[in-house]
């Protein structure tokens, strides 16, 4: 009998964790989903400069000539 109880702290302790793990991959998943922008696309986490994102957003058809030359002036001033 003392065996069996082991068994259901162990289901139990397991189930626990498992629901824990669960939750913080879940917060991580909308946290990230709620960041996206307008466009659909998440954010670039990598080191591209504004320039190159904006080249490849024009490229991919994201937007169109006038968008890009109004953003690509606007960089410009910067």
């Amino acid at each position: 009998m003392t065996a069996a109880m082991g068994i259901w702290a162990f289901l139990v302790i397991t189930t626990v964790l498992a629901v824990l793990i669960l939750a913080v991959l879940g917060s991580i998943w909308l946290l990230r989903r709620l960041r996206k922008d307008a466009s659909g696309t998440a954010p670039s986490w990598d080191n591209d400069s504004a320039h190159e994102v904006l080249r490849r957003r024009y490229a991919a058809g994201e937007i169109d000539d006038d968008e890009y030359e109004r953003r690509r002036s606007a960089l410009s001033r910067q």
